[in-house]
């Protein structure tokens, strides 16, 4: 065989290695920690690993998790039994994972929940909550221990909200999306209920919270297709309002590459 010949074999080998060869495997998703599937939902709930690690905060969760879903199968069976039509690309899609966002001070554990559903619209919907896990106490808490007061358009409130709302015009600008339509001021109010879910952030300082992390899902601040959004307050723009448990917990700068908020 000539050297023509040869290089001739070696293109048709190469070329045939990349039209037949598989394409790059995306990561396998986690197994989930609970999973249903019928002919009307296919459902599952997920746990990281550090929140697996704890067996009380691993049962809260998943306690949790399987309710949502026994309330989901409910509802999508009942449909399936009325109206099978609704169902003619497959079972309803539920998914709900808890993400490890932060640990500060070795005690309090902040959880992003995530859920997924599909039950054949247009599109997909997903929602956002967040858990504060207090090691210690094992049970959940909110962030009013950190401050001195959070009443409902309290001053700490009224500043959080002032933070959010910077934070959400600074993002949308870097997103190049046209901050006109301001409608979803509204839905962020000074109350812990309404302002939305928060997450201690993590710092640059070992230990301890660089400010609040608030989450926001699709739709909640913004059309569809931006997606969610995340807003930083800095811990320094909530010294003021800052309790004694918060001010040991609270130093340093937000780490580069948090941008999502742990998402």
């Amino acid at each position: 065989m000539n050297l023509l010949t040869l290089r001739r074999s070696a293109l048709t080998f190469t070329f045939a290695s990349l039209l037949f060869s598989p394409a790059v495997a995306e990561p396998a998703k986690p197994k989930p920690d609970f999973a249903v599937k019928t002919k009307a939902i296919d459902a599952s709930v997920t746990l990281d690993a550090q929140i697996k690690a704890d067996p009380k905060l691993a049962e809260n969760c998943l306690a949790e998790g399987k309710k949502w879903i026994a309330e989901n199968r409910a509802e999508a069976e009942q449909e399936f039994k009325s109206d099978p039509e609704l169902f003619r690309n497959g079972a309803w899609t539920y998914e709900r994972s808890y993400a490890t966002s932060s640990l500060v001070a070795n005690r309090y554990l902040s959880i992003l929940r995530t859920d997924y559903s599909y039950t054949g619209g247009a599109h997909p919907n997903t929602d956002t909550n967040t858990i504060l896990w207090d090691k210690t106490q094992a049970k959940r808490i909110s962030i009013r221990p950190f401050f001195t007061e959070t009443a409902d358009g309290g001053p700490a409130m009224k500043a959080m909200v002032a933070g959010v709302l910077a934070s959400l015009k600074a993002e949308k600008k870097a997103r190049d999306i046209d901050d006109s339509d301001t409608d979803y001021v509204k839905s962020i109010e000074p109350s812990l209920l309404k302002i939305g879910a928060v997450t201690l952030t993590p710092s640059t300082e070992a230990g301890k919270s660089a400010g609040l992390t608030f989450h926001y899902p699709p739709y909640a601040v913004g059309a569809y297709a931006e997606g969610g959004y995340t807003a930083f307050v800095p811990w320094q723009t909530l010294k003021p309002y800052l309790s004694a448990e918060g001010s040991t917990i609270f130093a340093g700068e937000r780490p580069k590459g948090d941008e999502n908020g742990g998402q």
